[in-house]
């Protein structure tokens, strides 16, 4: 499944599309003290994401000690098709907004990577439309759950190879990684294998977080 799934991406990248791979979604869950909520990548396997969303939540589960942890993986296709990132972006909203309501005290972690890093983007209030998999906002967190959202850690992110960048509000509290020569967030960049590469980044990200926490 890991080749398939990194042909995919190559394809993606390359302007070619090939068949979504399935992935498991975790449901929503109850009133842990954190909650990460993280949206995959284009055709990425994995609960949360095999290169990104599984390995941050593993190292944030060593780093946030004495603390609950859960997971929500966005529900959302994840595949080249037009709407995908905004499905990803009303998924996301509808169940931080559900979720923050059903536990008062909870506070949310929300992960991206690439196309998972629009959703994230639009989710925020910052548009991913013209980028790489983007999509025009259709949904963005109310500013009730606006404090409670911990820290933003985005990967790949697409709206980085149009010169842009998260701004506002939720700046302070992001972290986005670019890997150097990665095309789909950096302007010019030809090293497609880097976009695969970052769960090497998992640590410096959970410890971004549990700092924000």
């Amino acid at each position: 499944m890991r080749i398939r799934w990194c042909l995919a991406v190559l394809s993606l990248v390359g302007g070619t599309g090939l068949a979504a791979l399935s992935s498991s979604t975790a449901s929503a869950a109850a009133c842990t003290d954190i909650q990460v909520v993280s949206a995959r990548g284009t055709f990425e396997p994995g609960t949360l994401g095999l290169i990104v969303g599984d390995p941050v939540y593993a190292a944030l589960q060593k780093k946030l000690t004495g603390k609950t942890l859960s997971g929500y993986a966005v529900n959302y296709p994840a595949d080249l098709s037009l709407t995908s990132a905004a499905r990803g972006n009303a998924d996301l909203v509808n169940h931080v907004r559900n979720q923050a309501a059903a536990c008062p005290d909870q506070k949310f972690v929300l992960v991206g990577y690439s196309q998972g890093a629009n959703v994230v983007d639009n989710s925020i209030g910052v548009s991913s439309a013209g980028a790489v998999v983007g999509s025009p906002i259709v949904a963005t967190l109310p500013a009730s759950v606006e404090p409670r959202v911990s820290a933003v850690l985005l990967f790949g992110n697409p709206i980085r190879a149009l010169g842009r960048s998260v701004t506002g509000t939720y700046q302070s509290r992001t972290i986005d990684f670019c890997a150097k020569g990665d095309p789909v967030c950096e302007p010019g960049g030809v090293n497609t294998p880097a976009h695969l590469g970052y769960a090497a980044d998992a640590d410096a990200a959970a410890a971004f977080a549990a700092d924000k926490v």
